[in-house]
């Protein structure tokens, strides 16, 4: 009855795989061609660490300079904390004693001091922060040709833009941590930085002076901050009225902003080897450059990527000493390792902050960005909740890839005009690129803004033209939908329609429509512009509730979308391949297909695709690129070494399905089978069937310490394994997940001394394609990823 598994169209000999191609999997560097990787970042930010923390004194200080008392120490102090290193730390609590004992009196040391002291231990410091606020205060330029600017101290010089950026830089995290600057002095700082600006574009050291790139980060980042301080939005509200005026056009300093982002990104002036405009300073020019691409939510300038380039020059061309860990410089002051380190410590650190989503653009007009600051402010306000640093993004999805798209774990898309493009070439693209992108476990959320009945009408026929199927559908999603409570409870008064699209394992799309035309109201985007995470209202209560609600709806999606596990951004320097050729592969192909059945096998379509990726991309495998689905009666089941079974309802199989099954795997097949985000349903239905098939070996625990689970077959250890345990929440309460640490949970059917059935109750599916959510009982993505490979090479070895 059938083939004989001897004829399978897989090599067993591919499978002897090294424990150095494992490793290549996980990154680790095999050759210098791999190019820059994940771990080489982390390894160089450690020995970067590690020389910081060798070379501090015994009295907390690194040895400053007489005219900057603090100012070396402080910077090294502030690259330890953004690196990783708690305030509870010895080495920086000998930092922050020391410092605390000095009174600086220059603009550099004041504000590197401040930066630490708002990082560290802010409430304990606060009379510290507002002696150095009043500090730069007098320091600031009150009139004279630079008026706003400032100079090295009170009363030495006239202002230049080095001194003033660190001021600004000071002044910005004070006001974090609620130590205010006055509005009148903010206001002389962003009329200096515009005045300054050269007609190119370019800031230089001075007024008319050529620019460089260090000091064009310093204008850019500086009027990045005066402006969210001076909070300007594009949003009003009109007392009289009691209305909230979406989508208004505010006066900002985007334009000088705009072009300063302009010549940074000119081919031939953008680099990382070199500061643009000067011979010196580029670990100071790096350091600007990573907070323009963080704080304006660019991932490139032109067409460089900034963070992956900057990386490739810090950790490749330019790599820390071999030795001692660290970096030097050329020329004044970044000749001095101390600075050199501390520099690209703080590139490298703060530049991999995770991405928490992106604004996506879809056309050339501004209605894709309405309110400029409103994701970047719904971050702000996720940043605290979450502990984390966090960092958004804007995509042109019209030139990125899915693979950029990628690195963005939601897309926020909002307008009022409609999303579509003019030709139905272009918007075939653009449904197919979002396709791919929710297919590998992208969440796309899109609303309508302003009046947004044209983008209401565009949006709904874009996802019509994304899913054709007829079960992916937009449906209003129930009010007992966890995206209501994932985060924060929202009080019922200030619910609004969400619609959805059921995707794989969860809600992979949703859509705020507009308000109706009887009853407008402000959106979600409008009232995150009007926020101001952080600092004190002086709104009315009843407006400030609509936008507290707002924030709360908001992390909502973002907890439910992400499981408030972020990657940081050096994970995605691997480069990953979509759909890519399969030439110069291993010869021979990997047999495995997915089996049809009726227990809900539909529910995680992309899990078994995603996983032939990871081989593929990885491992080198040769796999197929539409994974075969079959059904159990199927002769050609015979043709394949390893079937994948999935599920998420109670099912039966009928006789001739347990025949072919059982012959199957006495045959020397495998049976590899998950419960999709951990149904009891499917898994008491397996356990039923599988005590059908073999009455007299029913299905056993694998041991914890089985073969299987260790590197014998070219796989990984795992002894413990993270598993997703959703915890009940009383009434109303944040959704919550419990990370356990455990071994693989798994349970088999032995035949001549081999695994032909495994078996996990857990779910591992949702986990391949990325969609498992806070309410899935299963194993966490990378662990999910390690145990099927673990599986499948245990499989095709014996």
């Amino acid at each position: 009855m059938g083939k004989s598994l001897s004829s399978r169209n897989w090599i067993v000999g591919l499978m002897w795989v090294t424990g150095g191609l494992i490793c290549y999997f996980w990154g680790v560097s095999e050759s210098s061609g791999q190019g820059i990787t994940p771990e080489m970042v982390r390894e160089a930010i450690q020995r970067g660490v590690n020389y910081l923390k060798n070379t501090q004194n015994p009295d907390g200080s690194w040895g400053d300079w007489p005219l900057q008392p603090g100012a070396r120490t402080s910077l090294c102090t502030l690259a330890l904390l953004n690196a990783g290193l708690k305030p509870s730390e010895p080495t920086i609590q000998k930092a922050l004693a020391n410092l605390r004992k000095i009174r600086p009196d220059s603009t550099y040391a004041i504000s590197l001091q401040t930066m630490v002291l708002c990082l560290a231990e802010p409430l304990r410091d606060l009379p510290l922060i507002r002696d150095n606020v009043a500090m730069l205060l007098r320091i600031q330029k009150q009139d004279g040709p630079r008026k706003g600017a400032w100079a090295y101290r009170a009363g030495l010089g006239e202002g230049d833009n080095s001194n003033s950026q660190f001021a600004i830089l000071a002044l910005y995290e004070a006001d974090r941590v609620g130590v205010r600057f006055p509005e009148r002095n903010w206001r002389l700082a962003k009329a200096y930085w515009e005045d300054c600006q050269n007609p190119d574009g370019s800031w230089g050291y001075y007024k008319g002076v050529p620019g460089t790139g260090s000091m064009t980060c310093a204008g850019i980042a500086s009027l990045v901050i005066c402006n969210e301080v001076l909070a300007q939005p594009n949003v009003a509200y009109d007392p009289t009225t009691g209305r909230i005026l979406c989508c208004q056009v505010s006066e900002s300093a985007s334009d000088a902003i705009q072009r300063g982002l302009a010549w940074l990104s000119r081919p031939g002036v953008f680099a990382v080897s070199h500061n643009p405009g000067s011979r010196q300073w580029l670990f100071y020019y790096l350091y600007g450059l990573e907070r323009v691409g963080r704080m304006t939510g660019r991932r490139f300038f032109g067409q460089h990527d900034w963070y992956r380039e900057g990386c490739e020059q810090l950790v490749l061309r330019d790599p820390p000493d071999g030795l001692s860990g660290f970096w030097r410089g050329g020329g004044y002051a970044e000749n001095d390792p101390l600075i050199a380190t501390s520099l690209a410590l703080l590139f490298l650190s703060k530049g991999r902050r995770p991405t928490l989503l992106a604004k996506l653009q879809y056309r050339s007009d501004p209605d894709w960005n309405r309110h400029p600051n409103d994701v970047a402010k719904l971050t702000r306000y996720v940043e605290p909740r979450w502990g984390l640093d966090l960092t958004w993004q804007s995509v042109d999805i019209r030139s990125a890839s899915v693979e950029d798209l990628l690195q963005c774990p939601v897309l926020f898309m909002s307008g009022s005009l409609d999303p579509r493009p003019a030709s139905p070439e272009a918007i075939d693209q653009l449904a197919d690129k979002l396709r791919a992108y929710l297919e590998r476990g992208g969440f796309l959320w899109a609303e309508a803004n302003c009046t947004g009945q044209e983008f209401d009408q565009g949006f709904r026929s874009l996802v019509q033209r994304i899913f054709p199927e007829p079960e992916y559908r937009l449906r209003l999603l129930p009010p007992e939908h966890p995206i209501w409570r994932a985060e924060e409870t929202v009080d019922p008064k200030y619910h609004r329609p969400i619609l959805g699209v059921e995707f794989g394992c969860r809600t992979s799309l949703i859509y705020f429509p507009p308000h109706p035309a009887e009853s407008p109201g402000p959106s979600l985007s409008c009232l995150w512009e009007l926020s101001q995470p952080g600092r004190p209202s002086s709104l009315p209560a009843a407006v400030q509730n609509q936008i507290d609600a707002a924030l709360s709806i908001g992390i909502n999606v973002l907890a439910y979308a992400t499981n408030r596990e972020l990657k940081p951004k050096e994970y995605y320097l691997r480069r990953p391949e979509i759909g890519g050729s399969k030439d110069n592969l291993v010869r021979g192909r990997l047999a495995i297909a997915s089996l049809r059945h009726p227990g809900g096998c539909t529910a995680a379509p992309r899990a078994l695709r995603s996983l032939l990726e990871t081989l593929h991309q990885e491992l080198k495998l040769r796999v197929p690129s539409d994974p075969v689905e079959l059904a159990l009666t199927d002769e050609a089941l015979f043709d394949y070494h390893l079937l994948f079974m999935h599920g998420r309802s109670a099912f039966r199989l009928t006789p001739a399905e347990r025949d072919q099954l059982r012959i199957f795997l006495e045959r020397g097949g495998t049976l590899f089978a998950n419960a999709i985000c951990g149904s009891q349903a499917f898994v008491d239905s397996f356990r039923q069937e599988m005590a059908l098939l073999f009455p007299k070996t029913p299905l056993e625990r694998v041991p914890p310490n089985d073969p299987l689970w260790t590197p014998a077959f070219g796989g990984f250890d795992l002894k413990t394994v993270s598993r997703r345990d959703p915890q009940p929440s009383t009434s109303g309460g944040k959704l919550r997940a419990a990370i356990r640490q455990t071994p693989p949970s798994f349970e088999g059917i032995k035949i001549d001394n081999r695994w032909a059935v495994l078996f996990s109750p857990y779910d591992l599916s949702c986990a391949l394609e990325k969609h498992d959510s806070l309410e899935c009982f299963g194993y966490r993505r990378d662990d999910a990823v390690r145990i099927a490979i673990n599986v499948i090479l245990y499989a095709l070895h014996r």
